[in-house]
């Protein structure tokens, strides 16, 4: 006797949104353009569908075509193909260049990249993409013993993003000492920062935003 498949379906996924899911897959798009409202998608995610995912496209080119990326027409094309989904972005990489960058010292890989005419490598632009795509921040926390970085999502306040360290410092936040790292390193010291008015208390109402530099105070 045949025995019938069994599909075990995440608690309160409803019709509806299955339904659309399996319309958008059927015409061959992907599920996450098939229009769900955001308690629906929170609900589907539970069948991770891949096509249902945040997705990067990397494009591949010569080290030579790098700085001119944006001209090349197979870049354009899936560029454009990217505007039309949810989601998604493109970038542009060499993988000669990465595997060339593996063996240089940050100095000598910065005058190498210079001299292609790019500013920062095809790695760390994918970086910063996934970041963006995913929602996710970075803030640096500093102390007498070390800098250290944190990742968090977009739209977290300093008490949540304390507790990404440890959960005492969220339930004793009292506030933040915050300035951006843009602008300490272009006033050199934390000192000079607060002369300038750019080091500043933030209480638990503040949005952490990418690339703070915090020190907190709390009380547990």
């Amino acid at each position: 006797m045949a025995e019938l498949p069994v599909v075990l379906l995440p608690v309160g996924v409803d019709d509806d949104a299955l339904d659309a899911c399996l319309a958008a897959l059927d015409a061959g798009t992907p599920a996450i353009a098939a229009g769900l409202s955001d308690e629906e998608r929170a609900l589907v995610r539970g069948l991770f569908l891949l096509t249902d995912k945040p997705t990067i496209f990397a494009c591949n080119v010569r080290e030579d075509e790098l700085a001119s990326a944006d001209t090349n027409p197979y870049v354009q094309r899936v560029r454009e193909y990217v505007g039309t989904r949810l989601k998604s972005e493109a970038v542009v990489v060499s993988a000669k260049i990465e595997a060339d960058l593996i063996d240089l010292d940050p100095a000598e890989a910065a005058e190498y990249l210079s001299a292609l005419g790019v500013t920062e490598s095809g790695i760390e632009t994918l970086i910063r993409a996934v970041y963006h795509l995913l929602g996710l921040r970075t803030y640096f926390t500093a102390g007498e013993k070390e800098v250290r970085a944190w990742t968090i999502r977009a739209g977290d306040t300093a008490p949540k993003a304390a507790g990404v360290i440890h959960s005492d410092f969220e339930r004793g936040f009292i506030k933040a000492e915050t300035v951006s790292y843009d602008d300490l390193v272009a006033c050199g010291s934390i000192a000079a920062a607060r002369e300038k008015g750019l080091y500043r208390m933030e209480g638990k109402d503040y949005v952490v935003q990418d690339g703070d530099v915090m020190l907190f105070r709390f009380n547990v």
